[in-house]
């Protein structure tokens, strides 16, 4: 029976971990199993990864195969370069004593790259957390100098409102006695003029029956004149 170790899924929509499993080739991904062999969890930085490396290592010798990510995780946890060094030492390329130094030595790398990734992250997680809580404050801090200055402006109206409706009741008390002042001072000074005025259109009056009688006193001498040269003439004829 072909086996092979793969992954299975498990978990909800957007937030999936695995476990590691060695499984028939011939079953479902997430169908029967043999045995299980871990976990991998990529929902954290760094993701994580447990497993049960004398189990892998077992599987790995009686001629299991490995999916790509099973692969890859296997390797980074180094079962596969447990499982070369461990086929060498059969060969007679090497002991089993400088096969187990090679690989402590092996692992302590890795350990201390692991760290060191590990404080990067957290120092990288440390500075965008700081950098978050700094541009809150500062929007935190813009948003209250607006609400002052929208506070300091409402007051401002209302102020302004206030002294709106105090002042024009001050100006009507005031100006009242001006206004009744101001029509007695022009009462006076209406009715001179119109007085005057109507003195001279009674002078037009008289004068114009005066005109007429010179209208008509202007033919009556006319009249006399020419009678004049007439009484002459009898006169000169009588003699």
């Amino acid at each position: 029976m072909a086996t092979k170790i793969r992954l299975q899924r498990h978990g909800k929509k957007g937030k999936p971990f695995f476990h590691i499993v060695a499984a028939d080739t011939r079953s479902k991904r997430d169908g029967k199993y043999i045995e299980r062999l871990g976990s991998y969890n990529p929902n954290t930085n760094p993701a994580r990864i447990d497993i049960d490396f004398d189990r892998c290592l077992s599987w790995l010798k009686t001629g299991a195969e490995r999916t790509d990510t099973a692969n890859a995780i296997l390797k980074y946890k180094g079962v596969v370069y447990k499982y070369h060094l461990d086929r060498g030492v059969l060969k007679g390329a090497m002991t089993q004593d400088q096969a187990d130094a090679k690989f402590d030595k092996w692992m302590k790398e890795k350990d201390a790259k692991l760290e060191g990734q590990i404080g990067n992250i957290a120092k990288a997680i440390d500075a965008d957390t700081k950098a978050k809580f700094k541009a809150e404050t500062e929007i935190k801090e813009a948003r209250a100098k607006i609400l002052l200055a929208k506070s300091s402006e409402l007051a401002a109206a209302a102020a302004a409102e206030v002294a709106a409706a105090n002042a024009p009741e001050e100006t009507t008390t005031d100006e009242a006695p001006a206004a009744e002042a101001a029509n007695e001072e022009a009462t006076p000074i209406a009715e001179t003029p119109a007085t005057e005025e109507a003195a001279p259109a009674e002078e037009v009056k008289e004068e114009a029956p005066a005109v007429e009688a010179k209208a008509e006193e202007a033919p009556a001498a006319e009249e006399a004149k020419q009678e004049a040269p007439a009484e002459d003439k009898k006169e000169e004829a009588a003699e």
